[in-house]
């Protein structure tokens, strides 16, 4: 005899859900970095708006009927990088510029050389040095890095970087 039940239909199996191992990624076969042990602890941050609602073919209709090319270039992104995508002013000439209408100064964007204070690798949670639990009498503000929790961290978690000591600090004369 057979197992199906024949009540059963296939809108029962979409509305289910697993954590098993076949409805989750495994990091050897995703592209991003290992930073967690468990696919699970990853935080999930959803669109801010239903993808492919407006896209042809949802429908039986628009299944039935062909795309016409004009709605396939319109879900195109142009890149920025080719000729059809370069913006209008290839030159660069009409940009903002440090220094004013001086021809020599250089645009805005190219004047950052980097900063010796802002870092380039995230930090995870921060603690302080006495948990939170204790009266806070030094004037600054000291946190060490205690890993990772979750991938879910607050804006101000995600705003905070670790910065690498830096051996010579320029002179302030």
């Amino acid at each position: 005899m057979s197992d199906l039940d024949p009540n059963e239909t296939i809108d029962d199996d979409l509305t289910t859900y697993s954590v098993d191992d076949e409805d989750q990624l495994q990091p050897e076969d995703t592209l991003d970095d290992g930073d967690l042990e468990d696919v699970l602890d990853r935080g999930y941050s959803p669109n801010d708006r239903p993808q492919g609602v407006t896209a042809h073919g949802t429908t039986a209709y628009e299944e039935s009927i062909d795309e016409t090319i004009d709605e396939r270039i319109r879900q195109e992104v142009p890149d920025p990088n080719s000729a059809y995508g370069a913006p209008d002013n290839e030159s660069g000439l009409d940009g903002d510029r440090v220094g004013g209408d001086d021809p020599d100064s250089i645009d805005a964007e190219d004047d950052w050389l980097g900063d010796h204070e802002v870092g380039d690798a995230r930090a995870g949670r921060l603690v302080a040095d006495d948990e939170g639990a204790h009266e806070d009498d030094e004037k600054q503000a000291w946190a060490s890095d205690v890993g990772v929790d979750g991938a879910g961290a607050s804006a101000e978690e995600a705003a905070m970087h670790v910065v690498d000591e830096i051996a010579d600090e320029p002179d302030e004369d």
